[in-house]
């Protein structure tokens, strides 16, 4: 079968790690299901992988992609929850799991013509939901529902900033967030991309960096240390940051006698429960509200797919689809 696999790995050339090629198709296995894939989506995890960040050498060759919408082995249309992990070892919350990984981790991921996972992981795609928009949600839409709803628990009403508009979680976190009924602002660099925030319900979306019209209750952040500070200052007193990424470095300056004083709250998140996916489903079921799908391109076009993820150059989320796939 075709499949897009990570054969390599360099900070500085990652693309040249990239091999589109044949592999084996993977077998059948018990309490694991063969998922015909459909559609999957890029996401910056992959680009870490062949970057070297995160994702040991001793785990190449593996296929790349974390995730998937297709077919069952009976047919039926499902999308992959993509946390691998045991619930029991997390109380119940697969993402508490020590031993978890993301598809493609320790276990071939979605850029390829079939998967393999944990029967567990399939959840039903409801039939108003194209596979191209489906195979946007688990990564970066469950991140930023589980950011919102299960660490935030934010309500109608409360302010929410959303840093690094543009994003495939910053542009999840700014539509479901509206759709609660949030006022949301958001920053960005780019002056089109301030305006799609906008566009999506943001009712003000900044230069990155500067003052909001009030400080906010929760600050959604994925961007790290050039935006942190700019975070802490936009927060209120009592108010709380939820990070599930740093995309521009892990070492931001600590502000420690701001946090304590105001007494502001940091919470980690990272990715989704299966049970939160179906939430999300159920949300924008109810709402409406639909993923950003910059583009779609069939998957040996792959590699210009992470030259615009590189590049900058992505609002919202590029979709692979496999060949000779319906959308």
């Amino acid at each position: 079968m075709l499949a897009a696999t990570a054969v390599a790995q360099s900070a500085t050339d990652p693309l040249a790690g990239l091999v589109l090629g044949d592999v084996p198709k993977p077998e059948p296995r018990p309490g694991w299901s063969i998922v015909r894939v459909a559609a999957s989506s890029l996401n910056m995890h992959d680009l870490w992988t062949l970057r070297g960040v995160g994702h040991p050498p001793e785990r190449l060759p593996i296929v790349l992609g974390c995730d998937a919408a297709g077919y069952d082995q009976d047919g039926n249309e499902v999308l992959v929850h993509p946390v691998i992990a045991d619930p029991d070892a997390g109380d119940g919350d697969e993402t508490l799991d020590p031993g978890r990984a993301l598809l493609s981790e320790r276990h071939n991921g979605a850029f390829a013509e079939y998967l393999s996972v944990p029967t567990r992981n399939l959840v039903p795609k409801p039939s108003w939901l194209t596979f191209d928009e489906a195979a946007c949600l688990p990564v970066a839409w469950g991140t930023a529902y589980r950011m919102l709803f299960t660490q935030a628990q934010i309500r109608a009403g409360d302010r929410v900033l959303v840093q690094g508009a543009g994003g495939g979680v910053a542009s999840a976190a700014i539509k479901l967030a509206v759709a609660a009924g949030a006022v949301v602002y958001a920053t960005s660099r780019s002056v089109d991309k301030r305006a799609q925030a906008e566009s999506w319900g943001a009712r003000k979306a900044v230069p990155t960096g500067e003052r909001l019209p009030e400080r906010v209750d929760v600050v959604v952040e994925t961007v790290g240390e050039a935006t942190w500070a700019h975070s802490m200052r936009s927060l209120r007193p009592g108010g709380t940051i939820v990070i599930a990424g740093a995309t521009s470095g892990t070492n931001p300056p600590a502000d420690l006698a701001r946090i304590f004083y105001l007494q502001q709250r940091i919470l980690g998140s990272t990715g989704c429960t299966r049970s939160e996916l179906v939430g999300l489903l159920k949300l924008m079921d109810g709402t409406g509200v639909r993923p950003v799908i910059h583009r779609t391109l069939p998957l040996d076009e792959i590699h210009k797919g992470f030259q615009l993820m590189i590049d900058g150059r992505l609002t919202g989320k590029l979709v692979i689809r496999l060949q000779g796939e319906p959308s």
